[in-house]
């Protein structure tokens, strides 16, 4: 199963509403992902053991996991194609 981190400023309403939206377009697709919610801070300790890492804020360059904007979820504009994009990167 594959295993996705959603990270935003605080870890708490934003990364929710990301989280969410994930997971109800993933579980559409028929895709199984574990999705978690974090803090920017919590990258500061390591690069986490996840497959890819949707990010609402700016990610550490330290972070060698792929990265993908999560900024479409929250103005609602390029939202497809982001979502298209996660899925591509859990193929």
């Amino acid at each position: 199963m594959k295993k996705i981190l959603v990270i935003c400023g605080t870890g708490v309403a934003t990364s929710t509403m990301v989280a969410t939206s994930i997971k109800d377009h993933l579980a559409g697709q028929g895709i199984e992902a574990q999705v978690t919610q974090g803090k920017v801070m919590d990258l500061l300790s390591g690069t986490p053991d996840v497959d890819l890492i949707v990010a609402t804020t700016t990610v550490p360059d330290t972070v060698t996991v792929p990265v993908v904007a999560g900024l479409p979820f929250l103005t609602g504009i390029g939202q497809d194609a982001t979502l298209a994009e996660i899925v591509g990167h859990l193929q």
